[in-house]
Parts: C-alpha cells; structure tokens; sequence
C-alpha cells in the first residue's frame, strides 16, 4: 500500500491534535522509510520479478528488520516513546505508535505472504490483495479518500500556505501514487531504494503545511 498509509496519518490528525502531520506522516510511513536505507546498506534484500503479482513487482525476499511484526511492534514502541520523551503529549504518543504498527496491518492486506512474523521466522503471512488491481486501487482510494476527509472537515487553512502548500502534497502524493502503477518495474534495486528516499521529503512538507492551519476543536 502506498497513499493507503498517508490517510492513516491525515486522519490520526482528529485523535491527536497536537501533533504535527509531519510527525504523523513519519509514524504512518515509518517502516517504508527505513526499508530503503537498509537496502541501501545491504541489510535487507528484494527483488525485482514483474508478474509476481498484479500491482507490485517487487518480491520482498528479506526484510525482517523493518517489516516483520515483531520488529513493527518495537519500532512502534520505540517512536512512541522517543515522542513522548520529546513532547511529554499522552494521546500523542499512542497515536504515534499506533500509526506505525498500522503500516503492518495495511501490508498484511495487500502483501502476497512474505510479511513475517519475527526475524528468523519461516512463517510468512499477507492476504496478496495486490493480485487484484481493481481491488487494490478501491482500498488505496478508500483509505487515503477517508483520512483526507477526516483531515479537511477538522482543520481549516489559517493562510495561503495552508492551503496551496497543503493540496500541493496532497497532489504530489497522489500522483506520486499513479505513477507507481503505470511506470512499469524499477530497472535495478539501487534505482528502486533512492526512490524511496524521496518519502523523507514528505515529513517536513506535512509539517510545513499542517503549521499553517487550524484544528476546529480540541477533544477532551
């Protein structure tokens, strides 16, 4: 999943309004940002076979760092608690850690079974929604459609950045997302990690944006 995970963050915005979208984004996106950096150093592992599902040509050989559940699990606890030592924010710092381990929940729907359960586990697990274009492009609609809504209907712009500098990430990220279908195979590993990369810059653009709007109330 890709602008799937984005709407997890846009929505989480309502449950914890002081965080920063960047942050959310960060949390939500958390595990894809290290995966390419690990393939950078050689410490997990992919391959590129088209056809080995209908969306995604990527067969995810060895990534149990950053994408088993075990390690999601402590990656979640460990963000959250990084964010509360630097925020000292409760519902803040749950929502954080919920985000990232969401990101494994969203994997395990489309992911064919290469998700394991912990480092050195034979058992692998995902529901291959990803054998399902039709499918899978309801359920990244779906998902990220609904966390802007939710996103839309609880903050508003305070100025020109707020808005412009707001639906320009929106825009970036959506079609982002299309090209992602419709470009074909990466043609190496390298190509494919550095791309990645690019994710980072939506951190600070999240929260760039996000400071320059307004909740519409503070749950209790």
């Amino acid at each position: 999943m890709f602008i799937g995970h984005f709407g997890v963050a846009l929505a989480a915005k309502k449950v914890a309004p002081r965080t920063s979208l960047g942050t959310l984004i960060l949390a939500a996106q958390f595990i894809d940002v290290l995966w390419p950096l690990f393939l950078l150093l050689g410490i997990e592992h992919v391959r590129i076979a088209p056809g080995i599902t209908k969306v995604s040509p990527l067969d995810f050989t060895d990534y149990p760092i950053s994408h088993s559940l075990l390690m999601v699990m402590l990656w979640a606890i460990l963000f959250g608690g990084t964010y509360y030592v630097l925020r000292r924010y409760p519902r803040g710092t749950l929502v954080v850690a919920a985000a990232v381990l969401s990101h494994w929940v969203l994997d395990f729907i489309v992911h064919r079974p290469d998700l394991q359960l912990r480092p050195g586990g034979q058992v692998r697990v995902g529901l291959g929604l990803w054998n399902s274009v039709p499918a899978s492009i309801a359920a990244e609609i779906l998902c990220f459609g609904v966390g802007l809504w939710i996103y839309l209907s609880y903050t508003r712009a305070r100025d020109k950045i707020g808005r412009y500098g707001f639906w320009a990430l929106i825009a970036f990220l959506f079609f982002g997302w299309l090209s992602t279908l419709f470009a074909g195979a990466p043609p190496n590993v390298a190509s494919l990690a550095w791309g990645g990369m690019v994710m980072w810059l939506t951190v600070p653009w999240g929260w760039w944006a996000d400071k320059h709007r307004m909740v519409g109330y503070s749950p209790q």
